[in-house]
């Protein structure tokens, strides 16, 4: 996005914005109502194909508001809908008025609802589950009926609290089958009918067991919900009526935006600890490698922070806080010291000190391998995602970082190189524009266009070529946004080849986020937060738009899921696809044969016998998705268990497979493995698995190919010039 659209398109807003809000904001101080007001304001204004408030747009968000809230149908009565049916076709004039009666109605309702379903789920799971009887579940529950009464509903939560209790007790009664056949030298078979199961096992005890361990999940779960304040839920009802206008278009509370913003830098300030809420406290589930934590050596997995202290102040106590309250206690700037309280996971209790620091998630940036493939060296670069902070593209952003690679690629001596972008669902644009420009002289990357106005040109203007060697990009169904801009360019080149599923995702939209404070003069709110608002769309060089159709792989592989609904077109309220005049651009001319080398690997490709595996695996994936009535007896229930069991052991050599490729980490990496064993672990495993991976594989047959066609493209130049 270019950086004069969103101070023009702020501009705008705030001058409008500061007369619009002043005086209405504080003839009502409710925050909830300012949101509203604020929100529907930039979205009327600002979204690249605003909606029409009207009794259509009110009916979609009365269903989807109610759907979010309660997708089981296991709170709501009948009763309860038929009472907020009276605001069906009202929401859309609560809207326009800053009046938000049916969310307070609603949720009001649903406090009741979970507070009465506390009773239920303990009463149903006081009691044995008859595993003998003839019973089953439908687990697709868009189409039920909400219950006509609590006798009703009752019997719904018993349902779906034995199909749950029926999977932990299945899987206790085989481990304790599978713990006795271990102490018995003879085989002795793992399959019984509820009857047969061994008396050696206490069923009744086992199923009690099972039970509880419902139980514990469910209080964690209601715990969990008991934590979330009325803000909270507010927030859901806001985007319920922000999602109506595009999948991608989102408000983010204050909390939130954070969040957004850590993960799209990568980085935070704090200690480099990620926790999760116990009774007990915070506990330590993961250690950040290169952190303050990972540092100084002074916590581990499983320790409990009970206390948070600023600095030698008095410390705070979290013991039953909120987890998001309880990290901001323990999050702070670069520098300063949080005191933290910890019972040790032996059970002693001290206090210890830790110098924070700004902590880079190193599983969000880019890394790379060597490729050994007999005599040949090939490097690979996975990229997670187009990552930049915001608040200063001078610092870690994707497209530098990618080019570090690839020069230190170069530097291996690599002969290809394979750009991973599978699983990568986006991010910066100006990364995408700058990336490209490393494979290519010079010209467009990628046409945007904003409503109502001419389409702009984002072009690579550095005539510089990083990599002009040959060049393969590997994608899937979760490529998304800019992967699918830096793919869809590669392509219209002929620079790369695209290797990977039939299209990707199908995002073809361009997001802003805007801060709300921005656009008010004055609040006494607080934070308002930020909408991450769709405000362009962006077309490939060739006119075409990747919106819901994606790019479309040159060697089309496919993967476990290849017939799941995943893409753009799956969503709710997607934009439509379109495409504007191509730009002008040339094709890459450093191959020859181009046509050659994806025909070669498509045949390669068709008598694959394990694509034709991973095909059927893909099929079989599909046939369970689809499958949504599950049998609460045991013995149909472990029937067929045991066939998806005997299915799974049959794909298990798609997760067997070896390409007999080498994949090594890069010199400078292999220095930093004697300080940090954590890195070389977590590569050893990257690098495992890519010697599985029949894609990676395919990728380096054809980067042969494009290197032969690049051999021959040499010579042919160096002939002409001496002709």
């Amino acid at each position: 996005m270019k950086k004069n659209f969103v101070l023009g398109f702020l501009v705008i807003l705030i001058a409008v914005a500061s007369c619009s809000f002043t005086n209405k904001s504080f003839e009502n101080d409710d925050k909830d109502k300012l949101l509203l007001d604020l929100i529907t304001y930039v979205l009327e204004r600002g979204h690249y194909e605003p909606k029409d408030l009207n009794d259509n747009f009110s009916s979609n968000v009365f269903d989807d508001f109610i759907e979010i809230l309660d997708p089981t149908k296991r709170y709501f009565l009948a009763s309860d809908i038929r009472e907020f049916e009276k605001y069906r076709f009202q929401i859309d004039d609560e809207i326009k008025n800053t009046d938000i009666t049916f969310f307070n109605i609603v949720y009001q309702r649903l406090m009741k609802r979970m507070d009465e379903a506390k009773g239920i789920y303990k009463e149903v799971l006081s009691q044995p589950f008859d595993y003998t009887l003839k019973e089953s579940i439908n687990i697709d529950y868009k189409d039920q009926d909400f219950a006509s009464n609590k006798k009703q509903l009752k019997e719904r939560w018993r349902q779906q609290l034995k199909y749950n209790t029926l999977g932990v007790f299945d899987n206790k009664v085989e481990n304790r089958i599978a713990e006795t056949n271990q102490s018995q030298t003879a085989t002795v078979s793992t399959t019984f009918s509820f009857n047969e199961i061994p008396a050696s096992i206490d069923k009744e005890t086992t199923e009690k067991e099972a039970r509880e361990n419902t139980m514990n999940t469910l209080d964690e779960f209601f715990d969990f919900v008991d934590d979330l304040e009325r803000k909270d839920w507010f927030v859901q009802y806001i985007n319920t009526i922000v999602d109506e206008f595009d999948p991608h278009t989102y408000y983010f509370a204050p909390d939130d935006k954070e969040k957004f913003d850590i993960g799209m830098s990568g980085k935070f300030e704090g200690i480099g600890a990620r926790l999760q809420k116990k009774p007990e406290g915070a506990r330590i589930m993961e250690i950040i490698s290169g952190g303050p934590v990972w540092r100084a050596q002074s916590l581990e997995v499983g320790d409990e922070i009970l206390k948070v202290g600023q600095d030698g102040d008095d410390p705070t106590n979290i013991v039953g806080m909120r987890l998001d309250d309880a990290i901001k206690l323990i999050k702070g700037p670069k520098g300063t010291v949080v005191d933290l309280t910890v019972r040790r996971v032996d059970g002693t209790i001290e206090e210890v000190s830790i110098t924070r620091d700004v902590v880079l998630l190193e599983e969000s940036y880019a890394k790379s391998a060597k490729v050994k493939e007999k005599d040949h060296n090939y490097g690979i670069i996975n990229l997670p995602k187009f990552y930049v902070d915001f608040e200063d593209y001078t610092e870690r952003n994707a497209a530098s970082d990618v080019a570090k690679e690839v020069e230190r690629l170069k530097q291996e001596g690599v002969e290809g190189i394979i750009l991973d972008l599978r699983d990568n669902g986006g991010g910066s644009l100006k990364t995408v524009v700058e990336m490209a420009g490393l494979f290519i002289k010079d010209g467009p990357i990628v046409q945007v266009r904003s409503s109502g106005q001419r389409k702009e040109v984002h072009e690579d203007k550095d005539e510089r070529i990083q990599w002009d060697g040959p060049l393969v990009i590997l994608v899937n169904e979760l490529s998304a946004s800019a992967s699918e801009i830096l793919a869809a360019a590669m392509q219209d080149y002929k620079r790369a080849v695209v290797i990977g599923s039939k299209q990707t995702f199908g995002k073809g939209t361009v997001q802003n986020v805007i801060p709300l404070d921005n656009i008010v003069r004055s609040n006494e709110h607080g934070d308002l937060g930020a909408i991450k608002l769709t405000t362009q769309k962006f077309y490939r060089i060739n006119g075409g738009s990747t919106q819901l159709e994606g790019v479309k792989s040159d060697i089309v592989v496919p993967d476990r899921y290849s017939y799941i609904d995943l893409g753009e077109r799956d969503q709710q309220n997607p934009l439509g696809w379109d495409k504007i005049t191509p730009a002008e651009y040339k094709i890459w001319d450093g191959y020859i044969d181009f046509e050659t080398t994806v025909e070669n690997s498509k045949k390669r490709m068709a008598n694959n016998q394990h694509i034709k595996l991973i095909e059927e695996n893909a099929k079989w994936l599909k046939e369970q998705q689809e499958e949504t009535v599950v049998s609460l007896n045991y013995d149909v229930y472990t029937d067929k268990g045991e066939e998806a069991k005997k299915k799974s052991e049959y794909f298990k050599s798609l997760r067997d497979y070896d390409s007999h490729l080498t994949f090594e980490s890069l010199k400078y990496e292999t220095e930093l493995f004697v300080q940090d064993s954590v890195l070389r672990e977590k590569r050893n495993r990257w690098h495992q698995n890519l010697a599985k991976d029949i894609y990676v594989e395919e990728a380096v047959n054809v980067l042969k190919d494009l290197q032969i066609n690049n051999i021959k493209n040499n010579e042919r130049k160096l002939a002409s010039v001496k002709g």
